[in-house]
């Protein structure tokens, strides 16, 4: 679990920081510039990472669902093999997906206003701006995104479900409980990300302004790598026992 945890922090410090700085240079002089091929790069980085966060979070589910359907054979099929696998594999497909968007992206001709009305280099605001048929690319991205947001989504899905049943019938409450609770951490995280991927480029978006869109870009580039950590840190018995260790030795000391 900590394993995976680490994984995602990385993947959320990457996301951060590859939008993050350029975000608050635009806040702070109310615009800014950006090559184009600091464009592409954001745009490679930014689909990479959250290509990998998805998929990461199916592997996360599929590792909670071992450890309460299957604990007697959670070492045997949780291996270290197996997880830096699925790690390595999560990995190599979001940047394979990432490249290949972002390189038909970068074919695109753009030869009007070169004025992105956003916050970063997304890719919906990129198209409005290109003077080619934006039809291939848009094909490309619904064929290959849907799988690594479908496929994902699935795992979650049946995961929940199988682990929701097995909990159920643990006769204790206290059981329940603590079964309960070693996913509920995870439960969240999915729900916060999926939820404003959906907002944002699922369900439609016709008659929300630009600020709106704005705004809501903020949810999974700004919101999602923050809170992250928080509720991680806050569901956990072990980080919390260790955050109490660090704070009473500092308390000690002066």
């Amino acid at each position: 679990m900590y394993f995976f945890i680490s994984q995602l922090s990385i993947s959320d410090i990457l996301l951060s920081t590859d939008i993050n700085p350029n975000l608050l240079h635009i806040l702070l002089n109310n615009g800014g510039t950006v090559s184009f091929i600091g464009c592409m790069t954001q745009i490679y980085f930014f689909v990479s990472t959250d290509g990998f966060e998805c998929l990461l979070l199916a592997v996360m589910s599929y590792d909670r669902y071992v450890a309460i359907c299957n604990p007697l054979r959670y070492s045997s099929i949780m291996t270290n093999r197996f997880c830096v696998t699925s790690l390595v594999m999560c990995w190599l497909l979001s940047s394979f997906d990432s490249f290949i968007v972002t390189f038909t992206l970068s074919k695109q001709n753009f030869c009007g206003p070169n004025i992105i009305d956003y916050v970063f280099c997304d890719i919906v605001p990129l198209l409005k701006l290109s003077c080619s048929d934006t039809f291939i690319v848009n094909l490309e991205i619904y064929v290959m995104g849907s799988p690594l947001l479908i496929s994902p989504t699935t795992i979650i899905v049946m995961s929940y479900t199988y682990i929701v049943m097995s909990v159920l019938r643990i006769p204790s409450s206290t059981g329940r409980q603590k079964a309960f609770s070693t996913c509920s951490s995870h439960l969240i995280v999915v729900s916060i990300f999926y939820w404003s991927i959906s907002i944002v480029y699922i369900l439609p978006s016709r008659g929300q302004t630009s600020d709106v869109n704005k705004i809501l870009s903020l949810l999974y580039t700004v919101f999602t790598p923050l809170i992250n950590p928080i509720i991680y840190s806050l569901r956990n018995k072990d980080i919390k026992e260790a955050l109490q260790k660090v704070f009473h030795k500092h308390v000690m000391l002066y």
